[in-house]
């Protein structure tokens, strides 16, 4: 894809327990029918037995306790469900999922590996969930021995084939893979898909279908909210870990793209009505009754 060039307004939410991000996704803009309003949950990067404790888990008892009482139809789990392949931790995990009341999906982390993923969550891996006018594509894309993503042409063809059949059914696609596909160096992680490894086909792919696709969603960067668009693409973006967020400086050092300073472990509630997509970022525990909105220009 192209560097960024282009300034875009957008809609920017302080609040008194996390940010708000609100964006006009070419597609949904451009539709020529009305939509229902959408809203449904992100949770990323739980890393269960991280650093054999148990403050992973005391921390997901509090997030899916909040996910239950959170206004969402569903919701997305985009990776590393378990830390180093602990496999005695999907069994926490799936007792506080049970517990939500909500469906959720899950996509494997580099922290999953693909057999422990299969015999506990979802024995078909990549998997597309239509939600009424909206198709999540879920796509594994991560390696245990590396902290770049990978996508296979088998993959890119089901990827195509996924967004022709979003067309014909009168649907949008929401894309979900774990490892950004965004190029990133310093100072942020350089963790992506490389070339090499299926980003180009991919972005050619989006390219064919942007009038279907409103976004990328990913976790991994333990970044908060860290998001990127490029001239007439979409927006890319890895949403909050529910373990632990680093504050990179990024904003401070104005790297491409948005990292809004709000870096406290959380999750996301999602809402896309009348052709924008709020992200509000929900901080643990956090009182978000204080809203204070701006507005910014931003460039990507």
């Amino acid at each position: 894809m192209k560097t960024p060039t282009s300034t875009r307004r957008e809609a920017l939410s302080i609040i008194a327990g996390g940010a708000t991000l609100a964006f006009s996704p070419a597609c949904l803009a451009n539709s020529k029918r009305p939509l229902s309003k959408l809203r449904f949950l992100v949770a990323s990067d739980t890393h269960l037995g991280y650093k054999n404790s148990t403050s992973a888990e005391k921390r997901w008892i509090q997030a899916a306790a909040e996910l239950k009482l959170a206004t969402g139809d569903l919701v997305l789990h985009l990776g590393d469900i378990v830390d180093g392949g602990r496999e005695e931790q999907y069994e926490v995990y799936l007792r506080e999922r049970e517990k939500i009341g909500k469906p959720v999906y899950e996509i494997p982390g580099n922290h999953d590996p693909l057999d422990l993923f299969r015999k506990h969550i979802r024995k078909q891996v990549d998997v597309a969930v239509d939600h009424e006018w909206l198709k999540f594509v879920l796509v594994s894309n991560a390696h245990t021995d590396s902290h770049d993503g990978f996508i296979t042409d088998a993959q890119l063809q089901w990827i195509e084939s996924q967004c022709v059949a979003a067309k014909k059914q009168q649907q949008y696609v929401m894309l979900c893979l774990h490892v950004p596909v965004h190029s990133n160096r310093h100072p942020d992680r350089g963790w992506h898909v490389k070339p090499e490894h299926g980003q180009t086909k991919l972005y050619d792919i989006i390219e064919r279908h942007k009038q279907q696709i409103v976004a990328m969603f990913h976790g991994h960067f333990h970044n908060g909210i860290r998001g990127w668009k490029d001239d007439d693409g979409i927006h890319e973006i890895c949403l909050p870990a529910v373990l632990y967020n680093l504050d990179r400086g990024l904003e401070k050092q104005k790297a491409a793209g948005y990292n809004p300073l709000e870096f406290r472990p959380g999750y996301t509630k999602v809402t896309i009505d009348k052709g924008l997509m709020t992200l509000d970022y929900k901080p643990l525990g956090a009182d978000v009754s204080i809203n204070k909105k701006c507005e910014f220009d931003r460039d990507g």
